[in-house]
């Protein structure tokens, strides 16, 4: 079973969108909800292309969240880097 950890700045990213389109306050419960599958399953999440080469993304508690992860395979890790409005133009690519 992958150990599942979420970095500083996904946290902040976190924060960030819970603040701006004020989502609900079980926001973090629903969110740890939607990366269990990853601790049996770390390479499901497709892969990203581009800038964001490296890295799987699986979509949070709403169709319009990424979570952004990496699988460190050598330590049976998945480590979330980001979490993105896949509405922005800046967020991760979905191919």
């Amino acid at each position: 079973m992958a150990a599942v950890v979420i970095t500083r700045t996904a946290i902040a990213d976190l924060d960030r969108l819970t603040t701006t389109l004020n989502l609900p306050a079980g926001t973090r419960d629903r969110v740890r909800s939607s990366l269990g599958p990853l601790t049996a399953f770390p390479l499901f999440g497709p892969r990203l292309a581009g800038r964001w080469q490296g890295l799987r993304f699986v979509l949070g508690p709403w169709s319009w969240m990424l979570i952004v992860y990496v699988y460190v395979e050598e330590r049976d890790l998945v480590a979330v880097v980001t979490i993105q409005e896949a509405r922005s133009a800046e967020s991760a690519p979905q191919t």
